[in-house]
């Protein structure tokens, strides 16, 4: 299957009272946006605690079904999801990098001292800009140790999650994958990245905490 279907919609969204650990329910939601047509999704269940927060508990996919209370931005854990999966019969990187919005917009401002809304259609042009400046400065990756190009396609809003889409050039098969993954490091210094690099069919997930950011993945 390719990367672009899986749908990365929300993660599986918790609330942490102290050392509670509150179960996360997920439902699957289809976007309309045309960037999204030919991709779906699916989500995993899990318990997460402050301590350990594995790739699948959080892995693209998920949206929480309950506690998720509208126009409220609210989400003790800072985090953010790449999914990039080689799809072997277009020989392309497919990418989809899923960001909290409300956190995004923050880390947009801050990073280029710009007004940001990634929800309002007149600024979506600029807002282009802005989020492919910046994935294209927190995103890299190599394939067999040779710097991967890749390239924007855009964005889209999911209520509480942004989808950033991008793809690569044709490239042999891969062996070896790198990625450097540091988004969102500009605003928070408990930020995690989870990423998933698909090869083949076999997908291999990691989490890295801030400020680490390498993923070495071999298939």
């Amino acid at each position: 299957m390719g990367a672009f279907i899986y749908k990365p919609l929300l993660y599986c969204y918790i609330i942490l009272l102290g050392n509670a650990i509150i179960k996360s329910h997920a439902e699957l939601v289809s976007a309309p946006h045309a960037l999204s047509e030919r991709h779906a999704g699916v989500c995993s269940l899990g318990y997460l605690s402050p301590n350990y927060l594995s790739a699948d508990d959080l892995s693209v996919g998920c949206r929480n079904k309950f506690g998720m209370t509208s126009g409220v931005g609210f989400h003790p854990i800072h985090v953010s999801t790449s999914n990039i999966e080689y799809n072997g019969k277009d020989n392309k990187f497919e990418v989809i990098c899923t960001l909290f919005t409300d956190d995004f917009e923050t880390a947009l401002a801050k990073q280029y001292h710009a007004k940001t809304d990634l929800n309002k259609q007149e600024m979506h042009a600029a807002m282009d800009a802005l989020v492919k400046q910046y994935i294209a400065a927190n995103l890299y990756l190599k394939a067999d140790d040779k710097p991967v190009t890749l390239n924007y396609l855009g964005f889209e809003i999911n209520r509480e999650a942004t989808d950033v889409y991008l793809e690569s050039d044709k490239l042999p098969q891969v062996k070896k994958v790198d990625v450097d993954a540091s988004l969102i490091y500009n605003l928070f210094d408990d930020e995690i990245n989870i990423v998933h690099v698909i090869v083949g069919g076999v997908r291999k997930s990691e989490k890295v905490n801030y400020p680490d950011k390498r993923v070495e993945q071999v298939f």
